[in-house]
């Protein structure tokens, strides 16, 4: 799914000039239709999920791979295409690997 030029323009993903090309604080950009904040083009995020190639049949949440190193990374980051800030888009790294656009995110459970 392409993003929209006015997706773009809103702030959705940050790779645009006048935002220096860097990371941004948590919450300073508009949320997505969900309101989740900073899900696309801040950093890659870091997904515990293997990396390899899904099964073709229909999934909810598929884990990836059952075997391998590399983890998933979602969503592109500040120096990536806007083609790459999307939460559906993922690449890989190793666990050893380092990044200045790959970061994860914290959740919790509220009772």
């Amino acid at each position: 799914m392409a993003m929209k030029i006015e997706e773009f323009m809103a702030g959705k993903c940050y790779r645009i000039m006048k935002n220096n090309c860097s990371t941004h604080a948590v919450k300073t950009k508009l949320p997505n239709e969900l309101g989740l904040y900073d899900m696309s083009g801040n950093v890659w995020e870091w997904c515990q999920d293997r990396f390899g190639d899904y099964s073709s049949s229909a999934q909810t949440n598929p884990t990836g791979s059952s075997s391998g190193s590399s983890r998933v990374l979602r969503g592109g980051g500040w120096l990536d295409n806007a083609g790459y800030c999307r939460v559906a888009d993922r690449s890989n790294y190793g666990p050893g690997r380092r990044g200045s656009s790959i970061g994860f995110r914290l959740s919790s459970v509220h009772q």
